[in-house]
């Protein structure tokens, strides 16, 4: 009988940027876990609120809890992207959690999490559902997967290792609530065009290996107003408009985003089995249909309808909604 596996190491990857109102109850949070991470990477992102202040004042609290800290603070301001970027590579642990600086984690997030690691060795990434909040921590009587409308066909694809297929159409995994193997980023990380860094870690594990999500919430999830990716429900109005953001802006993020998922492929660095190069080729067609659509309402008319045919709309977009939509050029 062979003896146990020794337990994964655990990384926390933090990123920090004018976050002194809420960052506290966070850190907090990371020492009243019932198992603590084994190293706590934090990067600051040129803060002037007294961000850094209170991170050098949590790592002696650390250390003297047992756990190993390694912080930075960046010379200027690099962006989210960049910053969590360079703070998932500097991680040493099996696992890196990705931390926001304005959450709470449920004290049995780093516990249940990791089991599921443990019990699951071709599991690449793990995220999960999340409790919204408001800025003073009070229940918005609402989750994460309500507000971005994850849907139970979505969930029960994830569960049967059909993650790509989801993650192709739409991400839904949130980089707070996530965990990923090292090994995922071990040869390098870096965040390709039309992408930001927890949807590109999400479609890069899961052309690697398993991909899944707990549907329970593991943390507090903040809403106030300055997140850099917050969650809220749109309802039928704002999905046809794109509350704000201009149709052509939309779309041809989302053709860039193909583009460059298939450039990766071409030069090597993912590899992908032949179904899912064919439904990678398949969302780029739709992607370019929906970003260079006619002008003439009759020759547009006639894109949408033999796009629609093609069963496209439905499995890449909104179905109706988004066939709609680009009929009155409108984003959907």
């Amino acid at each position: 009988m062979q003896p146990p596996a020794p337990p994964l190491s655990i990384s926390v990857a933090l990123c920090t940027y004018q976050g002194a109102c809420y960052l506290r109850e966070q850190l907090d949070s990371l020492l009243t876990q019932q198992r603590l991470p084994n190293e706590i990477v934090a990067f600051d992102d040129a803060s002037t609120d007294g961000t850094w202040q209170l991170l050098e004042t949590f790592a002696q609290q650390a250390r003297e809890a047992g756990v190993a800290v390694s912080f930075h603070r960046n010379a200027s301001n690099l962006g989210y992207v960049r910053n969590f970027s360079q703070a998932l590579l500097a991680a040493r642990g099996d696992l890196v959690f990705l931390c926001d600086q304005d959450d709470v984690w449920h004290s049995d997030k780093v516990q249940l999490v990791a089991e599921q690691f443990e019990r699951r060795p071709e599991l690449l990434m793990l995220h999960s559902d999340a409790d919204l909040v408001d800025q003073n921590g009070r229940s918005l009587q609402r989750t994460l997967f309500g507000a971005f409308e994850v849907s139970r066909d979505e969930i029960a694809a994830l569960h049967r290792g059909d993650a790509f297929e989801v993650l192709i159409k739409r991400n839904v995994a949130t980089g707070a609530t996530m965990a990923i193997r090292r090994s995922v980023i071990a040869r390098g990380f870096q965040v390709p065009d039309g992408w930001i860094h927890d949807e590109w870690l999400a479609m890069l594990a899961s052309t690697q290996g398993r991909v899944d999500c707990l549907e329970a919430a593991t943390i507090d999830y903040r809403q106030h107003g300055n997140n850099q990716v917050g969650a809220r429900h749109r309802g039928f109005i704002e999905r046809l408009t794109g509350g704000g953001i201009s149709r052509a802006d939309f779309m041809a993020r989302m053709l860039r985003r193909t583009q460059s998922l298939q450039d990766q492929v071409l030069a090597g660095n993912i590899h992908l089995s032949a179904p899912a190069m064919h439904t990678l080729l398949q969302r780029h067609r739709h992607a370019q249909m929906r970003a260079h659509l006619p002008d003439r309402l009759l020759a547009r008319s006639a894109a949408v309808l033999a796009e629609y045919a093609s069963g496209r709309y439905k499995r890449f977009s909104n179905g109706a909604y988004s066939a709609l939509s680009d009929l009155s050029r409108l984003r959907g």
